[in-house]
């Protein structure tokens, strides 16, 4: 039985694991291991707002609640997440729309595409495959003239234009940083990652400027105020909000700090977790691993069974 893990967003809420099976069936574990949701679904994805989407044999989704009850019938042929109460969903005719958590549809399934609400506004594509956005009465407010649209996050939206170049916009629509990056990440805290067409990164604030110039072969998201970086060795440390190394880059690989820890490997391939001192504080022991939540992480041994442990380190099952 294998781990899926969550992916950050919308999807890592809730407290059950997505989990598949040798047969190739979705279930959910809880905390403590046990599977309580059995693998019985051709697909499913993680929970959200309480609830999950699943697909069953007739390839249609639905959705369950934490109990497993299927709580929305299965008959959309695509669904995606809820979020603020809604969910994109789409017809037999390929259409999208959303409803709510009763599967009362409550925009109807007009749009060739949609996103997620975020922030009382979904990205739409309409009949043109134009991107623009709604609100939640189904109203535009955002015309639909971007190549592709992404949700927003930290209160600015991703937009590519007809040059395929990103750059973002406001909730009022208007550009605050032009579409002139070859590739963008959602802001955090007040800045994104975008690179040029020389694949040369860059950190931005919310004006466009360059706050952090390109140093690192890599960087990924920053999390708890901390982003990991890559250096020209290849080794992977951390950098704080303002570009400062704070960590030094002696990692094989690194994760995003979750809980106060982040994951790490080491060179002979074993995993370990990291405090913001950068601090070995759980050795590089374990096969595999996945970040803490809630206080607790899954650990993988060298004979391939999974166990959890707490943030000392310590095997709690």
């Amino acid at each position: 039985m294998v781990l899926l893990a969550a992916p950050t967003g919308l999807s890592a809420q809730g407290n059950l694991n997505l989990i598949l099976n040798e047969d190739g069936l979705y279930g959910f574990k809880d905390q403590d291991n046990k599977v309580v949701i059995p693998c019985q679904w051709i697909h499913a994805r993680h929970f959200s707002e309480g609830l999950a989407p699943v697909m069953d044999d007739n390839d249609k989704y639905g959705y369950i609640d934490n109990t497993g009850k299927l709580v929305i019938p299965c008959k959309w042929s695509d669904t995606m997440y809820f979020s603020e109460g809604l969910a994109p969903v789409q017809d037999e005719n390929e259409k999208w729309g959303f409803i709510d958590k009763k599967g009362r549809v409550i925009i109807p399934c007009k749009w060739i595409h949609a996103f997620f609400f975020i922030d009382g506004l979904a990205p739409v594509m309409d009949d043109t495959g134009k991107w623009g956005y709604i609100n939640k009465t189904d109203k535009v407010v955002i015309p639909c003239q971007w190549k592709s649209a992404d949700p927003f996050f930290d209160g600015v939206a991703t937009v590519w234009d007809d040059n395929g170049k990103c750059g973002f916009i406001d909730k009022t629509g208007k550009v605050v940083v032009p579409c002139e990056w070859s590739f963008a990440l959602p802001f955090y805290n007040g800045l994104a990652k975008v690179k040029d067409d020389n694949g040369v990164e860059y950190t931005i604030d919310k004006t466009g400027k360059v706050v952090i110039p390109r140093q690192w072969k890599d960087q990924g998201y920053y999390s708890e105020g901390l982003a990991p970086v890559k250096d020209d060795n290849g080794k992977y440390g951390f950098i704080d909000m303002t570009g400062k190394l704070v960590i030094p880059c002696q990692w094989e690989a690194a994760g995003l700090f979750s809980d106060g820890l982040a994951l790490v490997r080491d060179g002979n391939g074993k995993r370990g977790y990291i405090d913001k001192t950068g601090k070995l504080v759980i050795p590089c022991k374990w096969k595999n691993a996945y970040s803490f939540r809630n206080g607790l992480a899954e650990v993988r041994d060298d004979n391939g069974v999974w166990h959890k442990i707490d943030k000392t380190g310590k095997i709690v099952e």
